[in-house]
């Protein structure tokens, strides 16, 4: 009877098991386009066995309390780096590419004479050799007036459009900290769940939830990852600023300085703007920080130097009234903010000094001299052309290597990534293998309990099976 009872049991506690088993092959399928979801498994370990009448007896089958998430802490760790290293590159690549079209740069052309300002200075040039032929020509002389008012203009066109994608910037800066403080909090709250539910093992979707908001936040900034005791976590930025501590949250601050906005983050708000890296913020201040500053200063040079060096010229001739030439462009007194505040100085066609001292209003030596400045080295030891051809060169090969750079940490997460789901990601393939494997386990489980049970009813009515039904 021991024994009869003992196989009536083995075979319920198998049919229990099968079933807690079909139950997490159902979750896995319902959840396979769960973003985050982790799959589980079945903990199958078999029970301890006791001694009946000197025979060893097994027990049966357990499974556990529940699924085990088959997680790689590590690789998903290294997929959230690698996150963050993408989202920066990307960030960088978008920014550089709206900086390329501010100049009419394309993948395939970086001629200097094809873009705008490019093509002003060349104009410039060009109508002050046609002066050169004809000084006395109003018409003439009214073209080098409308060529240097494109110049100035192509300058804060490009300046400003510069400048506006700073403000973009800044904008994006500010919106990213919003969305950081998000999901910071989610974070925060999921670490109070986790520690109180499940201190000393996976806790299941309460730790998918934590890692798809983990994954999330890697989008916005770099992060350094701590499991601390009880499945706790914190979270910190690259340089070591406080986003998280186990329950507890702190919330990343954008301030306005001078009109460029700060990150302050940590418990005592401290500035760590400068110190950011990783994430989309990573790449957004290389690019507000560095990149556009570099640019826009070389660009200041350029229509500094222009307009001082054409100034200094027509000052040295005289106009077409006979007077000493004044200056044709209005420029700041430092490089600063020089391709924002060009303008002409003058509309007047005749302030323009073609002729040169001592030959008479119909002169032309101080148009040559002037025209000539194309082809002088007047900008940083460069030809203007030659200086803004460098510049061009400079923003294209910088476009051109985050696009590679984005092409190639892209590669290497998905490597990851696929690395990562083949342990943790649902197949349906193997959950339908599954699927039948234990319902074929639970259909002998039940024809092991039918017949032990037929056993039981025979045993008690002494062989006479009809008596008991």
């Amino acid at each position: 009877m021991g024994t009869v009872s003992s196989l009536i049991d083995l075979a319920r506690q198998t049919m229990m098991a099968d079933e807690f088993a079909l139950n997490v092959v159902g979750n896995n399928v319902a959840n396979v386009n769960t973003p985050g979801y982790t799959r589980e498994t079945v903990a199958w370990e078999t029970r301890d066995s006791v001694t009946i009448n000197g025979s060893i007896v097994g027990q049966g089958v357990s499974v556990g309390t529940g699924g085990v998430s088959q997680r790689d802490r590590i690789l998903e760790q290294r997929v959230h780096q690698q996150t963050q290293t993408v989202a920066q590159s990307t960030a960088l690549q978008t920014a550089l590419s709206e900086v390329q079209d501010v100049f009419g740069l394309s993948a395939t052309s970086t001629s200097a004479s094809s873009t705008a300002l490019g093509s002003a200075i060349d104009n410039f040039f060009g109508s002050l050799s046609t002066l050169t032929t004809n000084p006395s020509d109003s018409a003439t002389r009214q073209a080098v007036i409308t060529a240097a008012n494109n110049l100035a203009n192509a300058f804060n066109n490009a300046s400003g459009q510069l400048t506006s994608i700073s403000a973009d910037l800044n904008q994006q800066v500010s919106d990213s900290a919003d969305q950081v403080n998000h999901l910071t909090s989610t974070i925060a709250s999921l670490n109070q769940q986790i520690t109180s539910l499940s201190p000393d093992a996976d806790a299941g979707t309460l730790e998918d939830q934590r890692q798809q908001a983990i994954a999330e936040l890697s989008q916005y900034i770099g992060l350094n990852q701590i499991t601390n005791e009880s499945n706790g976590m914190t979270l910190t930025t690259t340089n070591g600023a406080v986003l998280v501590s186990g329950s507890q949250s702190y919330d990343m601050t954008a301030s306005s300085v001078d009109g460029v906005v700060h990150l302050l983050a940590g418990p005592n708000q401290t500035d760590i703007t400068a110190g950011v890296t990783g994430g989309s913020l990573g790449g957004i201040l290389v690019a507000r920080d560095q990149m556009i500053p570099e640019y826009q200063s070389s660009l200041d040079q350029l229509a500094y130097t222009m307009a001082t060096s054409i100034n200094q010229a027509n000052e040295q001739g005289l106009d077409g009234s006979g007077a000493a030439g004044q200056a044709i462009f209005s420029i700041p007194g430092t490089a600063t903010g020089a391709a924002s505040q060009i303008q002409l100085a003058t509309t007047d066609p005749q302030a323009v000094a073609a002729a040169a001292i001592g030959e008479g209003t119909t002169g032309t030596g101080n148009a040559l001299a002037m025209a000539g400045l194309a082809s002088d080295s007047i900008v940083s030891g460069q030809t203007p052309v030659g200086f803004y051809a460098s510049l061009l060169a400079q923003i294209g090969d910088a476009t051109a290597d985050a696009t590679n750079d984005v092409t190639e940490q892209q590669a290497t997460l998905d490597q990851l990534t696929t690395q990562r789901n083949s342990i943790s990601s649902v197949s349906l393939d193997e959950e339908a293998s599954n699927l039948d494997t234990y319902q074929r386990s639970y259909q002998a489980a039940a024809k092991v309990f039918s017949i032990a049970d037929q056993i039981m009813a025979s045993a008690l009515n002494l062989g006479v099976e009809t008596s008991v039904s």
